[in-house]
């Protein structure tokens, strides 16, 4: 029976680099995307080089809709080994001036929509009756927090709480919940950070990118792929006995 891997945010960034690591790793792949224009350029791409793979549009903080994101998933290629709770936004502000609305907003997306990747995943893991795999995408700044993203740092660190918790409910049941912390990765919502950033401190986008690299001990930015490694990891049968645990993909900026 073929083995499924649903990933969410999977049009562009971390989750397209996930999205072409697990195709190597022979899963039929589920490229769900609130952007369906991007979904559908990466599933495109995966069938040409050999996979299976199908686009699907999905705002993650509709609970209905990734249930049945699962459902329409199960119908088309069987059972579900994989689920990766990668979507998520973020925004750039000071406290004090973070806008309402783009709280509420990142919360419903990156907080919410984790949880129910979780129960939905989880309820159809318990269907087949023989385990599986959640990985949830949490951050350094799930770590550390970091200034000027305060809903994002609450929003990581609450999906690390979120990752520990099913990891104990869920153990009876043969699956496991892990999640993976990247640091600065180089991606278009990189990209929106490193500008905000920049210009709230006065500085040039280059500056801004020059200050966070003296960070990296590694001396260099992640790429998707990079992240990509470790998730392929934690869902390969060598990550068995690996459960509630969120792994730092940062090239040395936070050791805890």
């Amino acid at each position: 029976m073929t083995k499924t891997a649903i990933i969410t945010g999977s049009g562009r960034g971390i989750g397209e680099g996930i999205a072409y690591r697990l195709a190597e790793n022979d899963y039929a792949i589920a490229v769900a995307d609130i952007n369906f224009v991007s979904a559908k350029k990466v599933a495109e791409n995966l069938k040409q080089q050999g996979a299976l793979a199908k686009a699907y549009q999905l705002d993650v903080a509709n609970r209905n809709e990734v249930f049945d994101l699962v459902s329409k998933v199960i119908k088309e290629f069987g059972e579900l080994a994989i689920f990766v709770n990668n979507a998520g936004v973020a925004f750039i502000d000071s406290f004090v001036d973070s806008n309402p609305s783009d709280v509420e907003r990142l919360l419903d997306v990156n907080l919410k929509g984790t949880y129910w990747g979780i129960q939905a995943a989880a309820k159809q893991f318990q269907k087949q009756g023989h385990g599986g795999r959640i990985i949830n995408a949490a951050s350094l700044a799930g770590v550390e927090a970091s200034a000027l993203q305060s809903a994002y740092s609450a929003s990581k660190f609450a999906i690390r709480g979120l990752t520990q918790a099913a990891a104990k409910e869920l153990a009876k049941d043969k699956i496991t919940v892990n999640a993976y912390d990247p640091g600065v990765v180089r991606t278009p919502l990189r990209d929106a950070i490193d500008q905000k950033t920049a210009a709230i401190k006065g500085l040039s986008v280059e500056k801004q990118k020059e200050s966070v690299l003296k960070e990296i001990a590694l001396g260099r930015e992640a790429t998707p792929k990079d992240v990509a490694e470790v998730v392929s990891w934690l869902s390969s049968p060598s990550a068995n006995y690996i459960t509630g645990q969120s792994i730092l993909v940062d090239g040395g900026m936070r050791y805890q």
